[in-house]
Formats: C-alpha cells, sequence, structure tokens
C-alpha cells in the first residue's frame, strides 16, 4: 500500500535531450558567436564590391548598426537563430531556464533594432529596448560560462574550468568596455570602432565556450551519469522515474 503510494506520488519521469542534441544546440550557438562578428563588415565589403558601390564605411560602428546596412538580414537571421537554438536548449532546470531567457533575449535583440542617428519617438523607444535586450542577451551568455560550464567539484581539467571562466569574465568586461566607447564617442573617426572591437571579443568569448561545452560533451565528458566529468550536469540528461530516486 505504502509502495503504491509512493510511486503514484512520485514525479512524472523528466523529458530530457540526448548526448548529440545538446552537444548539436552547443555547436550552434557557438558557431553563430564565432562567425557573426567578422561576417558582418565581410559581407558589406562583398556586396559593395560586386555591386559596384563604393566600399568606404563597410565596417559599422556596431554589430547592431549592421542593421541599416547590407547585411541586415544576415544580422537579424543569425540573431533568430541564435534565439531558436537558445529556447530549444535543454539540459538542466537551471539551465534550461537561462537558456530560454537568453534565447527569448536574443529574439528581441533581433526585433527590436538599434536606433539609426536621427531617430524618431518610436525608434529610440525601440533602440531603448535593444540595448536592454542585448545587454541581458550578453549576462545571460556569461553566466553559462562562469557557472554552468565550469565545475570545480568534477574530475574536469583545471586548465578547462579556467578557460570557461576567462570567458566569462571577458564577455562582461567586453560588455562594459563597449557601453563605455559606445556613451563616450571615443574612437569615432575610426574605420574599426572600439565599440565593434569590444562587441567582437565578447561574441568570440561566448562562441568559444559554447564550441568548447559542445567538444566535451561530444568526447564524453561530461554527458553520461557516472563519467566523473560533469557529474552535476550529467543528472540533467538523465530521465528520472520512480526508479531513479534513492531508497
Amino acid at each position: 500500500m505504502t509502495d503504491d503510494r509512493r510511486a503514484t506520488d512520485s514525479p512524472a519521469p523528466q523529458t530530457v535531450q540526448d548526448e548529440h542534441t545538446v552537444s548539436f544546440l552547443r555547436f550552434g550557438v557557438g558557431a553563430i558567436g564565432v562567425l557573426l562578428p567578422p561576417a558582418l563588415p565581410l559581407g558589406n565589403w562583398l556586396a559593395d564590391e560586386v555591386t559596384g558601390r563604393s566600399t568606404d564605411g563597410y565596417w559599422p560602428a556596431s554589430m547592431s548598426a549592421a542593421y541599416y546596412t547590407g547585411t541586415r538580414n544576415l544580422l537579424v537571421g543569425a540573431l533568430c537563430a541564435l534565439g531558436v537554438f537558445l529556447i530549444c536548449y535543454r539540459f538542466d532546470r537551471r539551465d534550461d531556464r537561462w537558456s530560454t531567457a537568453a534565447g527569448v533575449f536574443a529574439l528581441g535583440v533581433a526585433l527590436c533594432p538599434t536606433a539609426p542617428r536621427d531617430p524618431t519617438g518610436l525608434q529610440y523607444t525601440v533602440g531603448v529596448f535593444h540595448l536592454v535586450f542585448a545587454a541581458l542577451l550578453f549576462v545571460m551568455l556569461a553566466l553559462f560560462c562562469l557557472y554552468s560550464f565550469r565545475n570545480p567539484r568534477s574530475t574536469q581539467p583545471a586548465r578547462v574550468g579556467t578557460a570557461y571562466l576567462a570567458a566569462g569574465v571577458l564577455i562582461l568586461v567586453a560588455l562594459v568596455a563597449a557601453a563605455v566607447a559606445g556613451l563616450s564617442g571615443f574612437g569615432a573617426g575610426w574605420t574599426v570602432r572600439p565599440m565593434y572591437l569590444c562587441e567582437w571579443v565578447a561574441t568570440w568569448a561566448f562562441g568559444a565556450a559554447w564550441i568548447g561545452a559542445a567538444v566535451e560533451l561530444a568526447a564524453g565528458r561530461g554527458g553520461r551519469a557516472g563519467s566523473g566529468a560533469l557529474p552535476r550536469q550529467a543528472v540533467g540528461l538523465e530521465a528520472r522515474g520512480p526508479e531513479a530516486s534513492p531508497s
């Protein structure tokens, strides 16, 4: 009687993703982060070359400013893909919430363009939402590096944990530097603006971290229970039903 009641009251098994899906989503997020910063100016330059237009100003003032260049569709498409990857990502309860929030923020960045040079009242308001979404997105991605991919209590090599820590700190530092450069107008006359460089560093940092996490999981370090690499995260990859609870 007691056993039957315990089995009935136990939570239903969790629906989780397999290791290949998690690795694919991690790699997708990382690949977007690595490829997008150089693709925007390169795409503008190629478009100008092909159409015979002047290549002056092919490098946007910021990654968000690419919305008003020939690579608008590339920027919006990449951000939408990033948002979908993050929303679909499932690992454990905490990471699920973080990735869903980050995915919503990525879609917000894509759908709320930054304000142009002489904005209307509506464009200015939308631009403010863009900045808020962008800042929150980078903060959430930094949290993954600082708390999700790192696990000091496991057999994860110390250098790997240090690399994730460095990536998370670098994202936050670059985010602050980008904000300072944008507000102060520092380097406004440069061909490559400091703000773009700071965004590039932050984007590459999270891209490298997510690709590294995908490689770790694909290599069997952090995917299976008992592997010893990421035991806390491994719980999220197991379908836990009544039979998995301790007796």
